[in-house]
């Protein structure tokens, strides 16, 4: 077999087979060398590459690897809404993934932050799947694009970490369709990952990584996705079963290679099935195997620390603003107050962990830039009371300060993966420290590094300005600077509500479950789509984000371009004397429904550069799913006829204008039989007409004549047909015949 030519599973044995659907350790895949199949590593993302010193040991040391560019977890890189920025930031990872022969590195993970309180919200992208899939996608398509595979995770619902291990979570199917889902499906569609890792929690009584319907129906059924599914590192707990279910690797190893070979013997799993998964790994490492091939590669360390400055900048949302208290000026006396500012909390805990190839906090920045400051830590990096020493310090730097940045925010023992928040509170040192410099300078501007939502309310009132940096990367000091002294205007949105009170989110009263389950009784109601639905006041809503620009949303016009499709076109104008961002929102509410929908659900979104007094036209979109929601009735997608709003803004509550749109529906209708209510019946295409027969009939004596008054056809309404004798004594009986007669010769005509 020469060197360039690779076997098929049929050119394996048995044992061979078996061996590729296992780790060979924790960090690489199994090969088989006597067939020119290498073991390629893969290794953590999501926001950078972990790569772990050790790797001939197999270590999973957290905080023990190879050097490479921290980029913006996705915290803040969702606030940026620019998949072409995500696209960049992808490149540049595979890039380093080709320096240190990574085949796939692993993410991005795209899960709903259901609850702000979830442990590795810092990690996921939105509240809001479209927003997540769309972003995320362009992260898939930049690392894939130079050879080197993602691994889409953690499918599916993987929504928080208490009991992450083996909580059921029990996902009605509507919320898994419209919720949970969609962000891998349109990432599987528009950007087919060559992995996919299931997730560790069992999803309505089975382990994803046994869960048929989940990785062979939905996933590659439903989805025609090509790819291998991997499990999380010990999520797969029997090999026969998952393997059956469709999963195609273990990882890490649990030497049980030939269990796979007895089953295969015994008929436990068919041997197509055996082949469909090995060969799948056989096919990842073809994809791999070039990019896997080049020697002596090195990315450019500068170019990347540059990318993630980019991203860094558009990561950043600012919440508050008064008194044009940024940008600062370049001579402007600014007093630097907290530890942040000097010791930056730039990513999260736990397997996403990057040691980076520079680190530059904001002091370093003005340091290197030659802007004067006064600098205290105010506070230590722990969860310690407060040091009234330190206090101290801080309000004496304050005094006489034109500008007081205050970099507050949450230690990194607050927020990891492998556990939830309690609350979302600040700590109160810190929130006890921010009133007594406000007491002494009015001027202060916070700074916030927080993997996850916070609560604002408690103390804005103590701040001018607040500027919501999430956490930055390695690049985040001179990105903040940028941003600070209005070297750029700042462009980042909320990719997730802010509730004024954790207590709002409808998801508390499931929350974090019970006895190894938790109900997601909230259904499709997460985030905005509860708030605004029901009318819950909140701090600062989905998609706000302030600017050094204005701008004005105008000309906003819809177009059908099918029965049930539609094209929006709004001009956007920078009307001020900044440069600048402004994100281009589009909303959908449908009118009246069959089922409870949220008032509006983000359909579509486009972000916008506009130097000042610049106009551009932008187009979005809406396919037929944008109106679309899953019906359990029809276990489809169902698309009612009737009106829907179009809303065009720049926030979920910051609308600048609402047009309609008529749809002709999709014709979708059940069956009627005995079981189907009066109003059904005279609902229906079909059935209505057979009502008329039905009346007509009555009215000449031919059949039972049916009460005509208000309080008799609400009942009729809401009757099974076959319960019409309740009113009409035995003579229902020929009524209920009649109507099923009728139907079924009008049926089989059609």
């Amino acid at each position: 077999m020469s060197e360039n030519t690779y076997p098929s599973v049929n050119d394996l044995t048995l044992e061979e087979k078996a061996s590729l659907t296992s780790g060979g350790d924790a960090w690489h895949l199994q090969g088989v060398e006597s067939k020119g199949i290498p073991g390629y590593m893969i290794t953590d993302g999501p926001h950078g590459l972990r790569k772990s010193l050790a790797v001939d040991t197999g270590s999973t040391d957290l905080n023990d690897s190879v050097p490479a560019t921290c980029f913006p977890p996705a915290a803040g890189l969702s606030s940026s809404w620019n998949p072409e920025l995500t696209h960049k930031v992808g490149e540049a990872m595979a890039e380093e993934c080709i320096q240190e022969k990574v085949a796939v590195i692993l993410g991005p993970g795209v899960n709903i932050k259901r609850n702000p309180l979830g442990g590795r919200c810092f990690e996921y992208w939105s509240e809001d799947p479209l927003l997540a899939g769309h972003e995320a996608a362009g992260l898939v398509e930049g690392v894939q694009s130079k050879g080197v595979g993602t691994s889409l995770k953690h499918f599916a619902v993987n929504n928080q970490e208490t009991d992450r291990l083996r909580v059921d979570a029990r996902v009605p199917q509507r919320a898994l369709r419209e919720i949970y889902f969609p962000a891998f499906e349109y990432i599987v569609k528009k950007a087919q990952p060559w992995t996919i890792m299931c997730s560790y929690n069992r999803i309505n009584g089975v382990h994803s990584s046994q869960n048929h319907w989940l990785l062979t129906d939905v996933l590659r059924g439903e989805w025609g996705y090509q790819g291998i599914v991997m499990s999380d590192w010990g999520a797969a707990h029997d090999r026969v079963a998952s393997l059956n279910a469709g999963l195609n690797l273990e990882m890490p190893p649990s030497f049980t290679d030939d269990k796979i070979v007895y089953a295969a013997r015994d008929g436990r799993i068919a041997p197509e099935q055996l082949d469909r998964m090995a060969q799948g790994m056989i096919d990842l490492i073809d994809k791999t195997r070039a990019a896997m091939s080049i020697d002596g590669y090195r990315f450019d360390v500068d170019a990347h620390d540059e990318v993630a400055h980019q991203a860094a900048i558009e990561s950043m949302v600012l919440l508050k603003n008064d008194d044009a208290v940024l940008p600062l000026a370049h001579d402007a006396k600014v007093a630097v107050i907290g530890e942040f500012a000097r010791t930056p909390r730039y990513q999260g805990g736990g397997s996403s962990h990057i040691t980076p190839t520079k680190m530059t906090g904001f002091l370093d920045t003005l340091a290197a830039r030659g802007i004067d400051a006064t600098f205290a830590p105010g506070f230590t990096l722990d969860l310690e009371d407060q040091d009234p020493a330190l206090t101290a310090e801080a309000v004496e730097a304050a005094k006489g300060a034109d500008v007081v940045l205050m970099f507050l925010g949450l230690p990194e023992a607050a927020e990891s993966e492998g556990f939830d928040r309690e609350n979302i509170d600040m700590p109160a040192k810190q929130i006890d420290l921010l009133k007594a410099v406000a007491a002494e300078n009015t001027n202060v501007v916070v700074v916030l590094s927080n993997g996850s939502v916070v609560s604002v309310a408690p103390w804005a009132e103590n701040a001018k300005g607040i500027l919501e940096s999430w956490l930055l990367g390695q690049a985040g000091g001179p990105a903040l600077a940028d941003v600070i002294f209005g070297e750029v205007s700042p462009s980042g949105k909320l990719a997730q509500s802010i509730p004024l009170n954790i207590l709002d989110d409808p998801s508390m009263l499931n929350w974090p479950g019970e006895e190894g389950h938790v109900d997601y009784g909230e259904g499709v109601f997460v985030g905005y789509r509860y708030y605004d639905t029901y009318g819950k006041a909140v701090d600062y809503p989905f998609g706000f984000g302030l600017s050094y620009a204005s701008f004005a949303i105008s000309d906003v016009t819809v177009g059908k371009t099918g029965a049930n499709t539609a094209s929006v076109t709004a001009t956007v104008t920078n009307t001020s004397d900044v440069d600048g961002a402004e994100v281009v929102q589009v909303y959908v509410a449908p009118g009246k429904a069959d089922v409870a929908r949220p008032v509006h659900e983000l359909k579509g979104f486009a972000k916008v550069f506009l130097t000042a007094g610049e106009s551009k036209t932008v187009t979005i979109d809406l396919d037929e799913r944008a109106f679309a929601y899953w019906s359990e009735k029809f276990n489809d997608w169902h698309v009612e006829a009737g009106e829907y709003g179009i809303e065009v803004g720049t926030s979920s509550r910051d609308i600048a204008a609402t047009v309609t749109v008529e749809l002709d529906g999709d014709g979708k209708a059940m069956p009627l039989d005995e079981w189907s209510t009066f109003a059904e019946w005279k609902s229906d295409e079909i059935g209505s007409g057979i009502v008329e027969q039905m009346k007509a009939k009555g009215a000449a004596g031919e059949l039972p004549q049916l009460p005509d008054n208000d309080m008799m056809n609400m009942f009729l309404d809401s009757m099974p047909i076959n319960s019409l004798t309740t009113l009409l004594g035995e003579p229902g009986k020929a009524v209920t015949a009649f109507l099923l007669d009728e139907y079924g010769k009008a049926v089989a005509e059609v």
